[in-house]
């Protein structure tokens, strides 16, 4: 039973999707940080970029590696493409109100740590989580699903 199990999680497709989560996540933060910390940008603003560069980044390792869908015709990437952004757009709306929720109206931005300021990112760490598992779901059974 236990084998089955991790036969189930362990394989191909999850472990893919995990690296290129990683990788998609590294995209994400390296923006953020870039636009938060050396541009001076809003949180809001930084994770709002941050969060489309690493959407379209998703969109090619998850259509080509994690998933291997070699559909190209137009009208096929089309509807597979409005699918992925409609449930990013959900994602990114999830996203924007946890960090409004844990940066502005509970007060994480004040928390330090020997005097650096690690509030925002630690929601950004609680939102890549929440993201990474609701992407894998809406991209399995939704977007990239066997037709």
């Amino acid at each position: 039973m236990l084998q089955k199990i991790y036969r189930k999680i362990v394989n191909y497709e999850t472990m893919s999707y995990l690296i290129c989560g990683v990788l998609t996540t590294v995209v994400d933060w390296v923006v953020f940080w870039v636009l938060y910390e050396r541009c001076q940008m809003d949180h809001k603003v930084s994770t709002a970029v941050s969060f489309m560069a690493a959407v379209l980044f998703a969109y090619v390792v998850n259509k080509l590696i994690v998933f291997r869908n070699f559909q190209f015709k137009p009208a096929y990437l089309w509807k597979e493409w409005w699918s992925f952004f409609a449930a990013r757009v959900f994602s990114f709306v999830v996203v924007m109100v946890l960090m409004i929720l844990l940066v502005d109206m509970l007060g994480w931005k004040t928390l330090r740590l020997a005097g650096l300021e690690i509030g925002v990112y630690l929601a950004k760490g609680v939102t890549t989580v929440v993201n990474l598992v609701m992407n894998y779901v809406f991209s399995k059974f939704w977007i990239f699903k066997d037709r």
